[in-house]
This record gives C-alpha cells, sequence and structure tokens, in this order.
C-alpha cells in the first residue's frame, strides 16, 4: 500500500517524504492539491474538504483509545484531588502546544509560499528561520519523524497487551461467568481455569495482525473502522453506567499520592493526549479551516473531560484494586465480558491505523532501494518484520500500566509538550517575542523533559522490578513442586 505523495520520496530514495502520512490520511484521503502557493487559510481541503462534525470526530476518535482507559490507574498514582487537577493543568498544556503547532505551520507556510505543512516540515523551516540552524535544519524534520515512528509503534504494542491481557481474562473467567453484575473490585470469581500465559495470546494474535496490516488499502476498512467506533462508544458507555453505579466512599483514598509514582501518571496521561499528530492534517482538509481553532477547542474540551470525569469515577469505583485498564476490573458477568470483546474489536481495528503511520515513513525508503519488481515483497516483508517487532516489544514488557507509562513518556512527551512551545520561538524569533512568552515556552519544554527523564526512568526500574519479582515467584513455584 502505497500513499499517493510517496511517489516522489520514491524517485529520490529520501527516507522523510514531504508529506508525512497520519492515520486520518488512511481513511480520508486529501483531494488534489491546489495548483498554486495560497496564504492565509486557504488548505488542501477546498470544497471537498471535511466540515466541522466531520474533523471534531475525527479529533475525538484521534485522542480517544486505550490510554483513556488507562486514566484511573494514573489518578490512583497522583492521588484523588492531585491527579484530575494535574490532567486538568496537562489538558491545558496540550491544547496550548496544539494551538502553537498550528500557529506556526500558518506563519512559516505564508512565508515559504506553501499551501500546508506537516509537523516534520515545520520544524524544518522552523530550524531555516534561524541562520546558525539552517545547515541542520533536515535533521529537525527527521527528529520529529523519528518521534512519530517510535509514538506509533509503541501504541502498536500497548494493542498487543491490552488485548491480551481482556481476551485472557475473558477466556479464564468462561466457565464462572454469570448474568449477576454485582461490583467484584478485585474482578477474581470463585472458579477460575487457569490459562495460558498472556504473552502466548500474543504470539496467537501476531498472525491476524500481519493479515490486517497487509490490506492494500486502509479505504477497505472504513466500514469496519465505524463498526469499531460504534462498539467502543457503546463499550464506554456502559463502563461509565457500571463506574457511577458502583461508587464507594473515598475515605481511605489518599487525596495525594505517592512523590515516586508521579512521573507514572504523567507517562500515562501524556500518552492519553495522543492526539497531537492529527492536528494539521485535520485542519488542512477541512472546508473552513478559518473555524478549527473551535473546533480544536471544543473537541479537546470534550476529551479532557472524558478523561478527568472516567479517571475519577473509575478510581473511586475500584479503589486500590484498579488494574491497568479499566476493562480488567469489569465484573465477569456476560455483559461486560461481550464488552470487552467489543472493546478489543475495536482496538484491533484501530492497530491498522496506528501501524499507517510508521510503514508509510519506513517502506518507501526501502522500497527505493530495490528493483520495482521486488518492491510488492519488500513491502510486505517490512509490514511483516514491523509487526514482529512490536509484538516482541510487547513480550519483553507485559505490563499494560507500564508500558503506556513508558511510552507516553518517552516519545510524547516529546511531540505534545516539548517540540511546539520550542516551535514558536523559533519560527517567530525575528518577530519580536516578549520575554513573557520565551519564559513560559521554556517552562513548557523543561516540564516535558523532566517528566520524560523521570517518567522514563520510574518505568524502567518498575519494569526490572516486576520483571525480577516474576521470576522469583516462577522458582519458588517450581522449587515446592
Amino acid at each position: 500500500m502505497m500513499a499517493s505523495s510517496d511517489v516522489d520520496t520514491r524517485a529520490d530514495g529520501s527516507f522523510y517524504s514531504d508529506q508525512n502520512p497520519s492515520e486520518l490520511d488512511a481513511l480520508c484521503p486529501s483531494p488534489p492539491g491546489p495548483s498554486r502557493p495560497q496564504r492565509n487559510y486557504e488548505r488542501i481541503g477546498g470544497r471537498t474538504g471535511t466540515t466541522f462534525c466531520q474533523t471534531l470526530i475525527h479529533l475525538l476518535k484521534g485522542n480517544i483509545g486505550t490510554g483513556l482507559l488507562g486514566l484511573p490507574l494514573a489518578i490512583k498514582n497522583a492521588g484523588l484531588v492531585l491527579g484530575p487537577v494535574s490532567l486538568l493543568i496537562m489538558g491545558i498544556i496540550a491544547v496550548h502546544c496544539m494551538k502553537l503547532l498550528v500557529k506556526c505551520s500558518h506563519h512559516l507556510s505564508a512565508k515559504m509560499d506553501r499551501p500546508s505543512m506537516s509537523y516534520g516540515e515545520v520544524m524544518q523551516y522552523g530550524m531555516e528561520n534561524v541562520s546558525w540552524l539552517r545547515r541542520h535544519s533536515s535533521w529537525g524534520k527527521r527528529l520529529v519523524n523519528l518521534f512519530l515512528i517510535i509514538t506509533q509503534m509503541g501504541f502498536c504494542c500497548v494493542y498487543f497487551v491490552f488485548l491480551s491481557d481482556n481476551v485472557k481474562q475473558v477466556v479464564e473467567a468462561a466457565n464462572s461467568t454469570t448474568r449477576s453484575c454485582h461490583v467484584n473490585h478485585t474482578n477474581q470469581t470463585d472458579i477460575l481455569i487457569p490459562s495460558f500465559d498472556s504473552r502466548l495470546y500474543m504470539l496467537c494474535f501476531l498472525p491476524a495482525f500481519i493479515l490486517l496490516v497487509f490490506i492494500p488499502n486502509l479505504k477497505y476498512l472504513a466500514p469496519f473502522s465505524l463498526l469499531a467506533n460504534i462498539f467502543m462508544t457503546a463499550s464506554l458507555v456502559l463502563i461509565y453506567i457500571y463506574s457511577l453505579t458502583n461508587i464507594t466512599l473515598p475515605i481511605n483514598l489518599p487525596k495525594v499520592g505517592r512523590a515516586k509514582d508521579y512521573p507514572l501518571f504523567f507517562g500515562t496521561a501524556i500518552f492519553a493526549f495522543e492526539g497531537i499528530g492529527v492536528i494539521l492534517p485535520l485542519e488542512n482538509k477541512m472546508q473552513k479551516p478559518q473555524k478549527f481553532t473551535q473546533v480544536m477547542y471544543l473537541g479537546m474540551g470534550i476529551v479532557t473531560f472524558l478523561y478527568i470525569s472516567l479517571g475519577t469515577i473509575g478510581y473511586l469505583c475500584f479503589g486500590e484494586h484498579i488494574g491497568g485498564s479499566i476493562t480488567l476490573n469489569l465484573p465477569n458477568c456476560w455483559m461486560y465480558q461481550i464488552v470487552k470483546l467489543l472493546y478489543c474489536f475495536g482496538i484491533f481495528i484501530t492497530f491498522a491505523l496506528q501501524f499507517y503511520v510508521p510503514a508509510e515513513i519506513i517502506i518507501p525508503w526501502i522500497a527505493a532501494r530495490v528493483s520495482e519488481r521486488w518492491e510488492k515483497p519488500v513491502d510486505l516483508l517490512v509490514r511483516t518484520l514491523l509487526v514482529i517487532i512490536t509484538c516482541v516489544l510487547a513480550i519483553l514488557v507485559p505490563e499494560l500500566d507500564l508500558v503506556i507509562s513508558l511510552v507516553g513518556s518517552v516519545s510524547s512527551s516529546f511531540l505534545a509538550l516539548i517540540f511546539p512551545p520550542i516551535l514558536q520561538i523559533l519560527a517567530f524569533h525575528t518577530e519580536g517575542l516578549s520575554p513573557l512568552v520565551v519564559v513560559k515556552n521554556a517552562v513548557i519544554s523543561v516540564v516535558g523533559l523532566v517528566g520524560f527523564l523521570s517518567g522514563t526512568y520510574i518505568a524502567i526500574v518498575e519494569i526490572i522490578a516486576r520483571n525480577a519479582l516474576k521470576h522469583e515467584e516462577t522458582l519458588s513455584s517450581f522449587m515446592v513442586q
């Protein structure tokens, strides 16, 4: 599968094409661009672009995924009071950084006489705007693309772990699943059938994921994607209803969590705000992009409300027993087992959309180096290897909460918090930025950098500690036998 923007990429063999793909491109391809550069708010969408409501739906889809289900545990790591307040502050900062990215794109597009720009191009031309960085401007684009690849591959790893954990739980509780949906905080039943290790489930899903990414055009998945969105929305509604009707008094829940757990909260929270990569493609494809700011504020306001509400309600409902995904705490009755499976179907389809971004950056660069008759076999081989890599990484770290926190800390912090403020300084440094703006941007980038360092360190330490504990338990059980 090759996007139309890859034609030029094949011609020069460049690893980084002029137009970075996004999952939006897969299901909502761009119409032909304008024949001449246009300024102000004219973009490639034109009359055939997306409407206000369509753009809003795409924005919501780009921000709501597995990260939302992990936020109750994030609230636990931060505390019942500090967690929601921190999520609100992080949401405000994330939306502000999105606005900075759009603002820089407008400014540089007009300056360079281009109709639109991708995230990587904004970084490249921003660096060209500074004389002593001009020679290395291409590295700015490469750096952004590298973090896009890491982020999207990280999402794919999370999907492997999410599916294996939830399907494993459904299978093990199949015999004891009832019609009664009374609250069960530990989600343990009297009779469980021991099943395979979750890592074996990942191996079972591997062939299905490989076949999924072999689909030549993701537009063929559009009906399934719509169905997946409906299933995921219905599942979220049922999760909300169950959590609201089973809230317990938060007498013993800490208002502020332990300091050493807060970096894990940061990683999970910034992972949830995963949609900055679709901001520019969404704006570029609107019929009336001058209204995109309204879409962004409305959409991200809804997203932030969902994050805070589900995170807080889920923690109030399940307390200290909350799992890496709130679905793992749902009772073992048929209705909620079906909820888990429906959400798993949605995540399975979404895997192809997340995989689209790194595949369409990496594959053209490799295919340009082989003869035409080998392009298709190489395309399929690279797709297979990329899926295998994500599966292997998930098997090495089969802890859902820690994988989410690690991916968020490592890559999402750069794309969502660190790069946009730096971009504004680069793009507008000759326009007379006020010292307050520079200080504000520096503070946001430093917060992102501290979150990256501390979140990555704590997540890796926790991963090592849990693996060591599992080895000890396995060894002790072997000695007993």
